[in-house]
């Protein structure tokens, strides 16, 4: 009997940072939940990082995920931009590792390969294959949604991790 595991995908941003919830059972994958935590940007630079933080946890406490996906965001146009990302993906990392969560992470294009089955594509075909993989799916923006391919990445892969090492067991 395959046990049901509930992952949580998360889109890390200053501005919004996207959140996607999932539960995997061998290959079925069943849409739980998704959002977005906002941060006031008129507030300092610290005080949305503590935005980003509670919101986060306020997520984690009401959905209790087992394990939890991160998208490793690069950003070279703007160095101030991308250190403030820099900064947003690190409390994206620190509230499920501090719930005691298992933190995959996982490149932009490994994302989409997982999702839309090339390495390159735009938002909108993410969107579209999130309807297909999860169609009772509902998401506002791009940032949920980006979550939720997140998750559907992390359970393909830990499917396939897990399928490998049965293989070595067995």
């Amino acid at each position: 009997m395959q046990e049901t595991i509930r992952i949580i995908g998360i889109d890390p941003g200053l501005r919004r940072t996207g959140w996607g919830l999932v539960e995997a059972r061998g290959n079925a994958l069943c849409f739980v939940a998704s959002g977005t935590v906002r941060s006031d940007d008129k507030a300092s630079l610290a005080e949305r990082l503590c935005q980003l933080h509670d919101g986060l946890c306020v997520v984690l406490d009401t959905h209790a995920p087992q394990e939890a996906a991160v998208e490793a965001t690069f950003v070279n146009k703007d160095a101030t931009a991308t250190l403030k990302l820099g900064q947003a993906r690190g409390i994206a990392m620190l509230v499920p590792a501090r719930a005691g969560l298992a933190v995959a992470e996982y490149a932009p294009n490994a994302v989409k390969k997982a999702v839309i089955g090339v390495g390159h594509g735009d938002k909108k075909q993410i969107h579209m294959m999130v309807k297909v993989l999860l169609p009772k799916a509902t998401f506002v923006g791009d940032d949920a949604a980006d979550a939720l391919a997140i998750a559907i990445c992390h359970a393909h892969h830990r499917q396939g991790l897990g399928a490998r090492l049965a293989a070595l067991a067995g």
